[in-house]
């Protein structure tokens, strides 16, 4: 380091500052939000993951076991542990293709279908206070930005590697 170093002094430039600061406001922001849904989640006795292929199966309808994975963003060998889990819980039913046997679907048990049918309308609630701060017209602007965000942040991303 050389004499003329400020410490104070930021290392990149003015953008490069305002980057980082978005940054940081967006994970805060993000992990502002993600406690309140997790905490009903939980309530619940489900965790964030097994909540969301109960939602999926819930809005979606019976799903292959592998697209459920992609789906949720969880890997295909935590996929089976989770249906295994919901499976154990009676809320979840594994079922074959008919036209594949390499296929398995996963679908809501009655039980499941009804649990998730009692508690979403909660949990949608409990969303709906979390992300209260903003007015429609500020919810519809953040949409449009952070999908903006997260497509250009995601094509950066595949070309560095």
């Amino acid at each position: 380091m050389n004499d003329n170093t400020n410490l104070n002094e930021p290392l990149g430039d003015k953008s490069d500052e305002l980057s980082l600061d978005l940054f940081i406001v967006l994970a805060r922001a993000y992990n502002s939000v993600v406690s309140h849904s997790t905490r009903s989640i939980q309530s619940y006795g489900l965790n964030s993951t097994e909540f969301g292929v109960l939602d999926l199966l819930y809005h979606k309808g019976p799903q292959p076991l592998q697209k459920i994975g992609e789906k949720v963003l969880i890997s295909s060998g935590n996929i089976t542990y989770v249906a295994d889990k919901l499976q154990k819980k009676n809320l979840l039913v594994r079922i074959a293709s008919p036209d594949d046997r390499r296929v398995i679907f996963a679908d809501l048990t009655e039980e499941g279908r009804s649990f998730i049918q009692e508690i979403f309308p909660h949990h949608q609630s409990v969303l709906v206070e979390a992300v209260k701060g903003l007015d429609e017209a500020e919810k519809k602007v953040a949409i449009t930005l952070l999908k903006k965000l997260g497509l250009s942040a995601e094509d950066s991303f595949k070309q560095q590697t």
